[in-house]
Formats: C-alpha cells, structure tokens, sequence
C-alpha cells in the first residue's frame, strides 16, 4: 500500500521512520512532498524514500495521504486539490481541530477522512495517538490507520466530539509532564544534587510511575495510597501539592487547552 505524506515535517518523518523500522515495513512504499526541491533532496536522501514538491502527483500514486500541514492551510490546499482526489483513497490528518466533515468536504466528497491526534513522543515511537472516523470511513482503513500509528506507540479510537479534550490531554500533555519534570528537578537542585542527577531522578521517576500504571491496571489513588505510609515523608510532600492546588491546576490546564482547540476550528 502506498503512503503519500502531504507536507513532510517532523511528525511526519516519525511516522516515515516508525513505519520503515515497525514488522510492516513490507506491507507500505512511503512518498512525500515538501515546500522546496532542496529540502525534498535532502529527506530523500536522509531516509531514502522519494519526496518531491508535486502535490498532484503525490495524490495519483498514493492510496492514503498522510495529511501533516497546518489547521488553516487545510482549506486552501484541499479545495485545490480536491479534483485530484478519487473515491479509494483515504485521507489522514494530523490537523489539530479541523473536523472530518471539514476535510471531507474541502477534499471533494470522495475520499474517506480520518482524523488523529498524535503526541510528541511519536518520535521516540512511545506516542499516544487518538483517531475518530470520519463520512464514508470502512473498517478495514479504520484498522489501517490503526497500524501505522500503531508503530509509533499505542492508539485509541474515540468519538470526534470528545477530540478537543483529547488534544487538551495526551496532545499538549506532554508539555504538562515536561513542566513537572522541570520542577521535581529544581526542587533536587534546591536540595543539592547535581542537575544532571536531579533530572534523572526525576524523569525516570515519571516514566517508571507511568508505565507502572499502564501495566498494573490499578488506579493511581491506589498506587499513590501504596507509596503513602503512615506518617511518612510521602504525606507531606502530598498535603504540600494539595495546599498548591496542583490537581485542581493540572484539570483546568486540560480545559484550557481543549477551549482553545475548539476556538482555532472556528478560524480555521
């Protein structure tokens, strides 16, 4: 099956790379396009696959078109392209607020449109990708579209009307967890140890405690309560982040983000 990866940045060289390095690397011939022929060889180079700057001929030779540009040139693009478009093909886009209806529209009526929300981490191959299906969507692109992010971490198929909160959760989340990291380093360096050490400290912490979670199954208050002895050094770091609000600050961080997600869809 052939991928066409429409606007080649770095989630889009993620998913090239995930996709070259996963078990289904034999099943996928990736091509891309590019803004100018010079960044075009150069990627062609780097990763040896063909990436040229004719969007047309990118959608005649490819069965899914990856499509990684920004929100507000989605309309633009697509309505140009739209003749292009043919009624086998499947559109996937990583275009954060844009609806299925909107890229179904714009796109001509005839592909089936998918829409996701990858994270970051993708680029470590440890994402979280989200995934709604869109008009004309069937089961088999559905799982298709499963596999290819599916080598790039673990994927979640969810309603199109709870996506903004996903965005606000696992898309910007990774900041969220960058700022916390920062500051459980800090408070290492505060107390003498060196960055370098408090980093790790930290960090691995996070890390470890995330994959406990996912592994055990068990809710994090159950986790927390197993860390928490009684008149321990636990409960008072957790009366401290109580005192700080940071539970509360944390879920209204989620909303923010998800408000302002549903916001850019209408200037889009």
């Amino acid at each position: 099956m052939k991928i066409g990866i429409l606007g080649f940045g770095k989630m889009g060289e993620a998913i090239a790379n995930g996709l070259m390095e996963s078990n289904h690397s034999k099943d996928f011939e990736i091509t891309a396009t590019t803004r100018t022929a010079d960044k075009a060889l150069m990627i062609s180079q780097r990763l040896n696959i063909s990436c040229h700057i004719q969007n047309d001929r990118l959608l005649a030779e490819s069965d899914i078109i990856l499509l990684c540009i920004k929100p507000h040139q989605a309309e633009k693009l697509l309505k140009k392209l739209a003749p292009k478009f043919r009624k086998n093909q499947l559109i996937l886009s990583i275009c954060a607020s844009v609806t299925t209806e909107q890229l179904y529209t714009w796109s001509g009526k005839k592909a089936a449109v998918i829409r996701t929300m990858p994270n970051t981490p993708c680029l470590i191959r440890k994402g979280m990708t989200v995934l709604c299906a869109g008009p004309a969507v069937k089961a088999a692109q559905m799982e298709i579209s499963k596999q290819i992010f599916g080598s790039l971490g673990e994927t979640v198929v969810i309603e199109e009307s709870l996506m903004d909160g996903a965005t606000g959760l696992s898309g910007c989340g990774p900041a969220y967890v960058y700022l916390i990291i920062e500051s459980l380093s800090e408070a290492g360096v505060k107390m003498g140890l060196p960055r370098e050490v408090a980093t790790l400290l930290a960090a691995q912490t996070l890390s470890g405690s995330a994959q406990m979670v996912l592994q055990r199954g068990v809710h994090p208050a159950a986790l927390k309560d197993e860390v928490t002895t009684p008149a321990g050094c636990t409960i008072d770091g957790l009366m401290a982040l109580e005192e700080g609000r940071l539970r509360v600050t944390l879920i209204k961080a989620v909303l923010a983000a998800a408000k302002r997600s549903q916001s850019l869809r209408e200037k889009v």
